[in-house]
Order: structure tokens, then C-alpha cells, then sequence
């Protein structure tokens, strides 16, 4: 039976991978091309820009997911208190890094919230 779970286990970790690495790639092209723009034709609120990097973190933030899925699938075949440790620091390295780019993109849209907030007139006032 394990055996047979190693099989099928092996073929889906390198597709999750393939998928993973298309996420990534894509953001990163999509966030280079967005960075071009904005050099060559900057724009007087620099919303271009603010905007391809909340879309190059949401794309790294998913590739990230789909990695750490194919590492958990890897390891749950096969583990050895090696290949745990080390996917417990990968683990942790790719949660640190969603936390902070999930932090920043919040920040990114709190002073999009504030302003609307502050266009608002007030209610019954």
C-alpha cells in the first residue's frame, strides 16, 4: 500500500510544483512589466505600481501555498525525521513570509479605505 501511495504521490507533488511555478513565474513577468510602465510612464499617484505589487504578492502568496502542499505530500509518503526538519523550516520560512506580505498588502489597503472613508459625507450629521 505504500508503495502504491509513493507512486501516485510522486507524479502529483511535481505537478502542484509545475503549478506553484507557474503562479510565481507569471506574478513575476506580470510585476517586471508593471515596473517597466511605471518607469517609462509614471502617473502623478503612483497607484500603478502600488497596485502590480499587490498583485505580485498575491501571486507569490499563492505559489507559496501550492509549495508548501507539494512539500507536505512529499514528505507524508516517505517521512525520516530529516525530511520532517527540514520541511518544518520551510514551513516556517514560507508562513513568515505570507504573514508579512499578507501585512503588507492590509497596509497597502488601509489608506484606500481611509480616504473613501473620508470622501464620505457623514450620515445624519
Amino acid at each position: 500500500m505504500r508503495e502504491l501511495l509513493a507512486v501516485v504521490t510522486e507524479p502529483v507533488v511535481v505537478i502542484i510544483n509545475v503549478m506553484a511555478l507557474l503562479m510565481i513565474s507569471y506574478g513575476t513577468l506580470d510585476a517586471f512589466l508593471n515596473g517597466l510602465r511605471a518607469m517609462f510612464h509614471p502617473s502623478s499617484t503612483g497607484g500603478g505600481l502600488r497596485n502590480g505589487y499587490q498583485r505580485f504578492a498575491r501571486w507569490l502568496i499563492a505559489g507559496l501555498t501550492f509549495q508548501l502542499a507539494a512539500d507536505i505530500l512529499g514528505t507524508a509518503v516517505t517521512p525520516s525525521w530529516d525530511e520532517i526538519g527540514r520541511l518544518a523550516a520551510i514551513a516556517v520560512i514560507r508562513t513568515f513570509l505570507n504573514f508579512f506580505l499578507e501585512r503588507d498588502l492590509k497596509e497597502m489597503a488601509e489608506p484606500a479605505n481611509e480616504k473613501k472613508e473620508d470622501a464620505a459625507p457623514a450620515n445624519g450629521l
